[in-house]
Parts: structure tokens; sequence; C-alpha cells
């Protein structure tokens, strides 16, 4: 090097201060920041001072290609994210008045508490083109929301990657004891006992063996605040010392999408597996198992449930009249008009079999579902069915008592029924 070009110490921290963006000093210990020096976009990015929490949360605690606030809840782990030991750097995705910039941040701790940090936009055109405008492509890996890296032994977390936030790992503190009960929280309320159980320290070492994964599924709040479905997934590493070594990778995958599909899909088949194939009411196994669920509800609360039993007159004149053919519309008919009649009822319509239908009424007494069944009974007689004309109906109505069990409440509505027929059918009768 010639002898000329060398600079003093002092030049050289004169090019320095012309070629840093900003330069920042830290106190971590008391929440605060000091813009040193600052240029460029950094002048209406950086205050001249202010909290060093707000400041993470505004460098890389934000949505990876927004300035999107994360959900609250998870900010809990923003003090995890601002300790350092020894020198970090990595890239950065901000947006300055609405305008995308690539900057490279550089940390430098002082002591335990106080930091140095060096921020640089970058200029690469190339660079910044790859880097904000290439369309997402979808794979499964991106369905990976999150990862990080455990040892149990040292009960540490190390390598997390947060692909919401930024495409690189992020750097954290927390130990892994201290992570399971911050983000316990973030599970729906009826799955955090069982993440509690499935990532309890003694359980993965009991029943993950080196080599195997093992996974469950659950109700996590994203960074955005809002419940999805999710896989959590531990893989234990196998080393050298695999029988006392506990280390693991866990990752949170995304299937919301995938869950949301299954689940609609098993809804529509438990759908069909419970309507009866020619009316399309409950079918007599699922409307049975309502009664049942109505006598349980009745006995352990002060709810009031009733149960309607209707039976169309005269069914059989009207199959060997027009054929069951026309037997079958008239049924089809019978129960759109219950349907319809006991939509707004809070009311279960099922098929018991043949031409009787049950109506089982939440939030309804005795004389309520009595007056329900009244009202049907005059529709039906004012109803005018296609080829069979009109078509009249008998009702047995009971209230579910405590005490009850399903014979006993079945019996009385049915022997209401055959009151009802008794009498000269086209009627309602209530026990």
């Amino acid at each position: 090097m010639n002898k000329d070009t060398v600079c003093s110490l002092n030049e050289a921290i004169d090019i320095l201060n012309e070629k840093i963006d900003a330069l920042l000093i830290v106190d971590a210990s008391a929440d605060s920041y000091k813009t040193l020096s600052k240029k460029g976009m950094f002048n209406d990015f950086l205050d001249d001072s202010g909290s060093y929490k707000e400041l993470i949360e505004k460098l890389w605690f934000h949505f990876n290609d927004t300035m999107d606030k994360i959900t609250e809840d998870y900010q809990v782990f923003i003090p995890t994210f601002g300790k350092f030991t020894g020198k970090y750097s990595r890239r950065l995705k901000v947006l300055v008045n609405e305008v995308p910039h690539a900057i490279q941040m550089t940390i430098y701790p002082i002591d335990e508490n106080n930091y140095i940090i060096i921020l640089d936009e970058l200029d690469n055109s190339e660079y910044m083109k790859d880097f904000f405008t290439s369309e997402k492509v979808t794979t499964i890996q991106n369905t990976y929301l999150f990862s990080m890296y455990i040892d149990l032994f040292r009960d540490t977390t190390s390598s997390l990657s947060i692909t919401e936030i930024s495409d690189e790992t992020v750097h954290s503190s927390v130990k892994y004891s201290e992570w399971r009960h911050m983000i316990v929280n973030m599970i729906w309320p009826d799955d955090q006992a069982l993440f509690m159980e499935r990532t309890d320290p003694e359980y993965l070492k009991k029943n993950i063996m080196p080599g195997r994964t093992s996974s469950f599924d659950c109700l996590m709040q994203n960074l955005e605040g809002k419940y999805i479905w999710v896989k959590l997934i531990f893989s234990r590493s196998e080393t050298n010392n695999s029988e006392e070594d506990f280390r693991y990778v866990f990752m949170v995958q995304d299937i919301h999408e995938n869950s949301v599909q299954l689940m609609s899909t098993l809804k529509k088949y438990e759908e069909l597996a419970s309507k009866d194939a020619l009316t399309d009411v409950f079918n007599h196994g699922r409307i049975e198992t309502e009664l049942y669920n109505a006598v349980e509800i009745a006995g352990r609360t002060d709810r009031a449930v009733s149960m309607i039993m209707f039976d169309i007159d005269y069914f059989k004149n009207v199959n060997d009249t027009y054929g069951h053919a026309v037997g079958d519309m008239t049924l089809k008919h019978f129960a759109y008009m219950l349907g319809k009649h006991f939509k707004k009822k809070n009311s279960v319509i099922g098929r018991w079999g043949g031409e009787e239908f049950v109506a089982v009424c939440y939030d309804a007494d005795e004389q309520k579902a009595f007056a329900y069944a009244e009202e049907f009974r005059l529709a039906m007689e004012k109803e005018e069915c296609k080829v069979a004309g009109t078509v009249t109906c008998s009702a047995g109505v009971t209230q579910i008592k405590k005490g009850d069990d399903f014979g006993k409440a079945f019996d009385r509505m049915d022997k209401a029924l055959y009151n009802a027929k008794s009498v000269g059918r086209n009627c309602v009768r209530s026990l």
C-alpha cells in the first residue's frame, strides 16, 4: 500500500461517518436509543431519540412486505429479539413514505445492555428488484410460518425463522421453557392443555426418538391476530450421542386452507349420513340422537325443551289411491312444510319412519310447543298437495321433565299422539 494512501484513525472515522447512512447508540436497560447521525431516507424513518422497543418493532418486527404491525399478543416477544452478546448483521425490508427500501443493519455490543447500530441503505438495483417485486412461488415450504432449533439440555432456542417477518433467521435470546409459556396464549383456549402437554420437555424426551418426528394440529393466532389451523411439528435430531442429546427442530405449518376444505367436506358427508334420502330432513338415527340430547339437556339445566310427533292422517289411502310415487311426493311436501314452519323456532326436524315426523323444540315449554303444533296443523289443513290434495295431520306434544329418561319422555309423546288419533285425527293433544 502506498504510504501516501494510508489514512489516520480520525480520517477513517470521518470517511465512515460520510459513508454510513445512520448511526445509533442504544441503552437496552433504559429502553432508549439516540440517533448520532442520519441521512437520506433515514431522515424520515428515524427519530432523533426514542424507545428501543419501538425501534425494534419499526425495524424488523413487522410484516415482511409492509409496515403493518403484528398483533399485540405477539409483541411480548419483542424484548427477546433485542438482546445481543456478539456482533450481529442482517438485511431488513422497510417502507418509507410508501416506498420500499432494503437496508443492512449491523449491531456491535459495547456491553450487556449498550449497543451501536449501523444502518445502510442497499443500492443494488438488481437486488432491490428481486427483493421487492418477485412474486412468491407457492410451494410447501411457503406454508411454514415459523421454525426454530431447540436444545432441551441447555434450555435454549436458536435459528428462529418467522416467514411473515423476514426470509432470514431472527436473533432471539428466549429460553425454550420461557417460550412455551409465552406462546401458549396464542393457542386457542380449548387447545392450550394439549399444547402444554405435547411441548413439555419430558414428553418430548420420552415420546420422540432420534430421527423421528411428531406433530399435532391446533388453532393458533397468526401475526394478524386471526386464529388459523396449524400443524405443530417436532423433529428430533440424530447426533453421535443421540440417546442423551435432546435437540429438536420445531416448525409451525399453515394448514388452514386445507383444514377448512376438509372440514367442509366432512360436514357435507356428515349431513348426507344424517339426512333422510327422501324428505331431506334428519333420518331416524339422527333425530333419535337429538331426542336423547334433548332429554340430557333438560335434565341438567333449567332450559325448557319439548317434543312433538306428527302423523299424516290416513296416509295409507294416499298410497292405495294414487300410488307410492304420489305418496313419496306427499311425504316430501309435508317435510318441506315442517321445515318451513319450524325454521325460526329453534327446533330440529326429523323423520321417525313411514309417515311419522318428530320436532325437538328448544326453549319451548309444553304450551308453546302445543301452539307450534296447532299452527302447523292448521297450515296443513289449508295446504293443497300436488295430486293428493288436502292432507291433514295429528300431533302429540310433551315437555321433557326433570327425572325423565328417553323412554319416559318418548312414551308420553307417543301416547299424546295416540290420543289425537283416537278422537278423530286432525288435532293436537299433549301429556
